[in-house]
This record gives C-alpha cells, structure tokens and sequence, in this order.
C-alpha cells in the first residue's frame, strides 16, 4: 500500500469503489489528496505525506480517549408496554467504544443533569450501569496522563413498532383544501391526519421534507425541491395557515382590510393553482403570507403568549439566533452568504454583530416566524395522535443543506469546504451524480461530541412520532466530489457509523420516534443488516423487489417478483416514491412516454415500452395467481388495489400508500435528472386526466375510500365502522369531510412506539 493510501485510510477516505460484483474502480491520486485537504491534512507532495503519516502515529499513541465515545446500554431487564423496547434511563452498558486504556486507568463520569459516577476500570464489563444521554467522560492513567470526551450513552436499539400499520405518504405542498393559499399548508395537514386517523384506521402520515427553503434571488424563482434546503432545523414558514395565527382575528381598521385584500389575492391564487394544467407558485405564494405576517405582527402578544414565546427563545437558543440573523441578511445582501461584504461571512464576528444589531427588528420578525411554525407542526401532531393515530407524522430529514442557505453558514465549521455529496457511476446514472450539497466534516463532528448532529435531530423530532433518514447509507459513508471535478472522479469517506446512529437512536429514544431509513440503490454489504439490527426500518418498493437469487426463466434479464412472504419485515413497504412514477402511470406505460419526451431514456422509445410493458404483464400475471384481483385484470383502478393488497400481504410492518394513487393521479411529483423541462415539486395532487384534487374531494372519493378500506382489511380484517361515503353523515365532521368525530377504536395490531421519556 502506498504511503498515500495508508495517509487515506487514517482518515477514512476510501482509494477505490465497486460500482458492481466483480470491478472494482481506483480513485485518482488527485481526488485523493483534494478530499483530504477538505479534512485539514496536507498531501499535496510526497514529503507532506510522509509529515501526516508520522504526525498522525504520534497523536494516536498519544491520545488517551478519542474526542467522543460512544457506547450501548443492553434493552435486557428493561421493560415497557407491549414488549422489547429501547433499555430504560439507565441500563447495563454491553456494547463500549472505549478504546484499550493501560491498567489502571480510572473513569470518572460526569452525567448531563450534574451528578459524578466512578465508572470503574473495566467500562465493558456487564452490570455497570449509566444513565442514557450526552455526558463527559474523565480518564486518568497511572502515568499521569489526563484526557476528557464526550460519553454518548445510546440505546441499543431504536424505538420499535409492534404490529402492522398503514399510513398515507404526502407530499404536503400539493395537498390543496379549499382554504389553502395556493399550496398545502400545516391546517390542511392536520385536518387530513383527523380524518385519515377517524375515518380510515391509518396510523402516520408520512411527509416529504418541510425544512426552510433557500428565498429566491431577484429576478429568479426559489428552488422548489424540499432536499435541498436552507436549513434542515427550522420548518419553513410558507407552510403557516394565517388564520389560525391567533393575532390574526384581532386585526382592526386598515390593517383587517388589506388582510382581507389578501386573503381574496390567495383565493385567486388558489384558484389558478387546482385549474387544469395548474401549478404551484410558491414564490406567489410566499410573497402573500409574508404580507400577511407583516400585518399580523403589528398586534401585541397577549402575556401567556408572550411568555411562550420567549420560552421558545430561550430553549431554541443560538441555532435559533443564527437562523434568524441569516434571513435578516439575506434579505439586504441576497441568499448567498459566500457574496455577502467582509466579515459577514462568519456568524460570530464582530460585523455580523453590529449587522444583527442593526437588523433586530427584521432578526425578531424571523425568530416569531419559527416560534409560530413550530406551534403549528405540534397542532398537527397532537391532532393526529387524537385522531387514534399511533404514530402520527413522519417528517423527512434530507441530506444535507444548500451551500448558500442558512445552515452551511452557521455550521461552515462542520461541514467539508469545496466538497458536494452525490453518487458515483452506476446503472441508473453511468455518469454519477452531484447533489449539489456540502457534506459534514467527520472529524469536526467528532471533535464536538456531535453536538450539530445532535442539535438537528432533537429539532426534527420535537412534533413528530417518527423521522424518515434520506440516503440512510450516508451514515455509514458518502461519495464525496471537489469542486470542480465530474462526479466520476468523486471518491467515499466513511463515517463513525457506531457514533452516527448511536446519536440518532439516543434522540429518537427521548422522542419515542421510530425510524425509517431510505435505503434505495447502491447500499454497502451489511449496512442493511446493521440497520436492522439497530431496529431502523428499510424502504421497499414493490416494482423493485425481486427473486435475484431464482430467476426463474431462462435468459431472462428480469427476475421474477418476489413472493410477499419473502419480503423482509423490518421495512416502509409502498408501491411508489416522490422520485418515481405513480402506480397508474406505472400500470399505463405512461412513465416510459414521459421520460422519452425528456430525452432520459438509456435505448430506443419502442424497446424501453416493450420491456415495460413485459415487467408490467409480469406483476399483473403475479397478482392473478396470488388471487389479489377478485374484480380481474384489466381496470385501472382494481389493479392499483391489488399492488395494495400484495404489500398487505408481505410481513412489512408499515404499509405506506402514496396519497395521489387514491385518485388515479398520472404525474411524478419529482423526475430526477429535470429541472425546467418538468414542473418538479410544483404539481397538486390530480385526478387521471390531471385535473387537480382538494383535500374535501379527495377524502371524499370513492376511490380513496376503497384503497384504503382495501388495505386496512388486508392488515386487520374487516372494520366495524367504515369510511362514510360521499354525503353520509358521521356526526360534527360530516359537514366537511364525513368523518366521524367519535373516539378512535383500538383495532387489532395498534402499533406502539416505546415511548418512554
């Protein structure tokens, strides 16, 4: 091994890659030694990779802890309702990442409420017992030497989900009621988790990412895809629904009549949004709720809500502080904080001080911003737990960050400089891809104890019963590009999966959330398993979940499906994604027209139909013999229920039923590898013929109605109360939606998250 590869490996970048069984790939000597400058180690000649080599020996015989350590509290003798659960507050330690310390060493913790416990010399050994959370961890060698770290103390395992359950996968922008302003908000959230809880037994609500988005430069529109935002911490505020903003009822004089000019702007919006051929305009949209808001602010806080609201201050703190002073200044100096004048580049210099002085009123406009979207998010999980729901919503973490927006300039310190994540080469994209956004620093990480890791998780999880991991993998590596180069000349840099999740199960253990982890495409072996066994969901989609290991026929390039009792249960089961085609353009073929007409086809029009339509014959051909299709094969409608009823039929403990199929809706919400040759992120959900659906007609769909009895019935058998049809009356709710306002039933298979605080 070189002396560079051996540099490489100290600091886990990865010299080569397997795009497939059999071929291995060597990265260039230059990515090599541009990925570790990124990581602060100089290999620009053969001497400053020698200096790094002896450098690095000398630190590590010298470091008597690593900066953060992170061990496993067994889930044996702890016990909560239902069954096995994450262990209790405190619990034997069976899994350590102490490193060897020379005989002798003591360990002294110092716990996060206060207290001081001697951890005795053998940190591994059953029955010592530490208290779950972020602590300080003090050792002593007999030499004399002194080292402090970070003591993370995670559950061995996440939150489980017991039973089966299904639940609805909603893209909410799209989701339109007759009260919206031009695209879904967080009111029409929670009113369809009332009903979807009610009326049909579903037990969450999974959504795409609500983070903060990048504002829009002038002259140019805001980048719509919610996976790549500014912030991943704080939701962003184009989701309020005005009038439920308590101070709104409270507007007099001029100020009621400019609301209420806006509030009919908003109707047209709305309007022209769920016309055929509609669109989402989100800066249209934006720019009449930040009008609102303006107005809104101008009434005082009454004094519990005041209160509330410096609470939420004081507890969001500097994260808080931080994203509010970054809208404030790209407000006078444009979204890209890389251009912005001297010194305001850094969130803790003296400009940016003077700047936020200058600028509170517009820092304080930001803050009540958040406070008033974060009340909003926990209405609409509160309704949803009422609602009977067991779990209530899954929010969505993506990846990573716009490299302009709000957290990669207060956290540029954690994240790799002149670095974008992707993916390399592969069947999909034989040219790879780049994602666009900066990857975390390992090695700062670590160096805080995770602390903005750790910090992101806990806003993620403060109104929600479970988090959605986009690209789960990058937990355990990422395929870093520089800046400059093609995505085929990217290389892998590993993570400290062991920290990565043992952060990620401590902060879902507090929050009683379970997991989902996206784990589509190229996975490394054994990260599936790992994950598993940490209890983290994986994602299966029907189209691709296939018999590799029987193939069945001869000379067949596609294996068969597989049969539902072989699909593994830890798992999100849907028949589709934001990223792929409904299932009734799926069943039609119209995909495979789509993306011709985008020029994204890899062969000939006629042969990529051809064998579409053969893989389609193939499911259909499954469903008959599977006696999934009682009405038949041929109706549209009847096969969509049969896919259902096949991931019904699989042992996944969650059954995720895209929310557009329910109404036969042709159109992806996303085709990757478009930008303006196809409205990504901009579409409402709609009908076949791509007239646009509200919320009131979705939930009173016959269509919707009979998916969603189809699968609950699969799951758990008939339903005493069924969902009202169209016109039916179901007590105070019947007016709206026809749903039923009584208390939720248990039914059989209820899940439960172990949600022990």
């Amino acid at each position: 091994m070189s002396r560079l590869a051996r540099l490489a490996a100290a600091h886990g970048v990865c010299t080569s890659y397997d795009p497939a069984p059999g071929r291995t790939v060597r990265v260039p000597d230059d990515t090599i030694v541009e990925v570790l400058a990124a990581l602060g180690v100089d290999a620009s000649t053969p001497d400053a990779v020698r200096d790094a080599l002896a450098r690095h020996a000398r630190e590590e015989a010298a470091r008597l802890l690593p900066p953060t350590v992170v061990v496993r509290a067994s889930s044996r003798g702890a016990s909560s309702r239902g069954g096995s659960s994450p262990p209790a507050a405190s619990a034997p330690v069976v899994r350590g990442g102490v490193p060897p310390l020379p005989d002798g060493t003591a360990l002294r913790v110092e716990t996060e409420d206060g207290r001081t416990l001697d951890w005795g010399a053998d940190p591994d050994a059953d029955g010592e017992r530490l208290p779950l959370g972020c602590h300080t961890l003090h050792a002593e060698a007999p030499d004399g030497r002194t080292a402090s770290a970070v003591l993370i103390v995670a559950p061995d395992r996440f939150p489980a989900v017991r039973g089966r359950s299904f639940g609805l996968l909603v893209q909410l922008y799209s989701l339109l009621s007759s009260r919206s302003w031009g695209m879904g908000d967080l009111a029409d959230l929670a009113d369809l988790a009332a009903w979807s809880g009610r009326a049909t037994g579903a037990d969450f609500i999974q959504l795409n990412p609500l983070h903060s988005a990048v504002p829009a430069a002038d002259g140019e529109r805001v980048d719509p895809s919610p996976y790549r935002p500014s912030s991943r911490r704080f939701a962003d505020p184009v989701h309020l629904r005005i009038e439920e903003i308590s101070e709104y009822a409270y507007l007099r004089g001029e100020a009621r009549a400019k609301a209420d000019e806006l509030l009919a702007q908003a109707a047209e919006l709305r309007e022209a949004t769920l016309a055929k051929d509609g669109m989402i305009d989100r800066d249209a949209v934006w720019s009449l709720k930040r009008r609102a808001l303006e107005l809104v602010r101008t009434v005082p806080l009454g004094p519990g809500r005041h209160v509330a609201y410096c609470d939420f201050l004081a507890e969001q703190g500097q994260a808080l502080e931080d994203h509010a002073v970054w809208c404030a200044l790209a407000e006078v100096h444009g979204p890209d904080w890389r251009s912005w004048p001297a010194g305001l580049d850094d969130p803790r210099s003296a400009a940016t001080a003077r700047a936020r002085g200058e600028l509170l009123d517009r820092v304080d406009f930001h803050t009540w911003l958040a406070w008033l979207t974060d009340a909003q998010l926990a209405r609409a999980q509160r309704t949803a737990r009422d609602a009977g729901m067991s779990i209530g919503l899954v929010h969505d973490m993506a990846l990573g960050v716009h490299p302009s927006g709000a957290e990669a300039w207060a956290l540029k310190d954690f994240l790799a400089t002149g670095m974008s994540i992707g993916a390399p080469p592969d069947a999909f994209s034989p040219h790879g891809q780049d994602w666009g956004l900066p990857p975390w620093n390992p090695g700062a990480l670590a160096a805080s104890g995770y602390a903005p890791y750790r910090a992101l998780l806990r806003g993620l999880l403060r109104h929600t019963g479970g988090l959605r991991i986009d690209h789960v993998m990058g937990l355990f590596r990422l395929w870093w590009i520089p800046e400059g180069r093609p995505p085929t000349e990217g290389a892998y840099v590993r993570y400290d999966a062991e920290a990565m999740l043992g952060v990620l199960a401590l902060e879902a253990y507090r929050a009683g959330a379970v997991v989902v982890g996206e784990d589509l495409g190229t996975v490394e072996p054994g990260v599936r398993g790992e994950l598993a066994g940490r209890g983290v969901l994986g994602t299966s989609v029907l189209w691709f979940e296939r018999d590799y290991d029987h193939i069945r026929t001869p000379n067949h390039e596609v294996p068969q499906p597989l049969e539902p009792q072989d699909w593994r249960a830890d798992c999100l089961a849907t028949a589709t994604t934001h990223d792929l085609p409904s299932t009734a353009a799926r069943l039609s073929g119209d995909h495979v027209a789509l993306r011709g007409g985008l020029g994204l086809l890899s062969g000939p029009l006629a042969e990529e139909q051809a064998q579409d339509a053969m893989e389609t014959a193939e499911w259909i051909a499954h469903l008959t013999r599977l006696d999934l299709l009682p009405e038949g094969p041929g109706e549209e409608e009847s096969e969509i229920r049969g896919l259902y009823r096949f991931l019904a039929r699989t042992p996944a403990k969650m059954v995720g039923v895209w929310l557009p199929d329910g109404v036969g809706d042709r159109r992806p919400q996303n085709v990757p590898g478009t930008w303006d040759q196809y409205p990504n992120w901009r579409l409402p959900v709609a009908d076949g013929d791509g007239r646009p659906v509200t919320l009131e007609e979705l939930v009173t769909s016959p269509r919707m109605r009979a998916l969603l009895e189809t699968v609950y019935e699969e799951l758990h058998g008939p339903r005493e109360r069924r969902i009202p049809a169209p016109g039916q009356h179901g007590g105070r709710y019947s007016g709206r939606y026809g749903a039923s306002h009584a208390e939720p039933e248990d039914h059989p298979g209820r899940v439960t998250t172990g949600d022990v605080r």
